[in-house]
């Protein structure tokens, strides 16, 4: 389970980002609630998302008012659908919800498949 946390990220990064707030175990259990997450693109190949999906937001996470963003380097097929999604950056806490929700993106439809660089940010309420 660990090493799902800490998929592309080292662990001791990870786990000295929640140690202080006492969430290492906590985070795995704790229940999602919808975030407040806005969604900033970067683009280099200017492709349309017809279709979006809000990342989960965990409820402890937001309850702390813990806030932050994720930089995602989207790979998008020539039909649109979202191939590969890679962590560029930002909070660990938030990047595999953000990467999960990306996945479920859909883009316009172009010539050939594309790379888009999005910065997901969650803002506690």
């Amino acid at each position: 389970m660990a090493n799902l946390l800490c998929r592309g990220w080292t662990c001791g990064a990870f786990k000295s980002a929640l140690t202080p707030l006492g969430l290492t175990v906590l985070l795995v259990l704790a229940p999602v609630s919808r975030s407040t997450a806005q969604v900033e693109r970067v683009d280099r190949a200017n492709r349309k998302v017809v279709r979006t999906s809000e990342p989960d937001y965990p409820k402890i996470v937001k309850h702390a008012h813990i806030g932050g963003s994720v930089r995602l380097n989207v790979t998008v097929l020539a039909n649109g659908d979202v191939a590969k999604v890679e962590v560029l950056g930002g909070n660990p806490i938030f990047a595999e919800s953000a990467t999960k929700a990306v996945l479920k993106w859909k883009y316009a439809p172009a010539a050939s498949q594309t790379k888009e660089e999005v910065q997901i940010n969650f803002t506690p309420d």
